[in-house]
């Protein structure tokens, strides 16, 4: 059986996740919270970080964004803080701890991207992302039908 499109995004993600998942181990957490923990960090130095911000940047349900921020405050990653302007929406806060482990997640990440782009160039990279950002285009604006 030949691979299709969605196959092979299938089998990159799955490898992407189980590589982010080891290489974060021995610092305990997820491949998913050091690029969230790491998003956090970054983005915080322009303002408030809130998980809306979280839920839109990481395409992910707001059921599963707050597992995951849930447990990264219950691990001592984030804070959550009211805000005095709206006392629903709570600004994410890195801890120290966040903060001391950012260089290592940082590292990872690094490496891991180059061993994700290693060979290609940068024409091919820059394709690669374009029609992956076309794909996510298409999925967005093609609901789903029940079969």
């Amino acid at each position: 059986m030949e691979k299709d499109c969605g196959m092979w995004i299938h089998i990159l993600s799955h490898k992407l996740k189980k590589r982010m998942n080891a290489s974060m181990q021995d610092l305990g957490i997820t491949g998913v919270q050091s690029r969230i923990m790491h998003y956090i960090l970054v983005k915080c130095a322009d303002g408030p970080v809130f998980q809306r911000d979280v839920e839109s940047a990481f395409g992910m349900s707001r059921s599963t964004a707050t597992g995951i921020l849930q447990l990264m405050e219950k691990n001592g990653l984030i804070l959550r803080e009211s805000v005095a302007s709206d006392a629903r929406l709570k600004s994410l806060i890195p801890t120290e701890k966040a903060a001391r482990l950012d260089e290592q997640i940082g590292t990872s990440l690094h490496q891991t991207e180059e061993c994700l782009t290693q060979g290609l160039s940068s024409a091919q990279l820059a394709f690669f992302l374009e029609t992956v950002a076309r794909m996510s285009a298409n999925l967005d604006e093609q609901p789903a039908h029940n079969v």
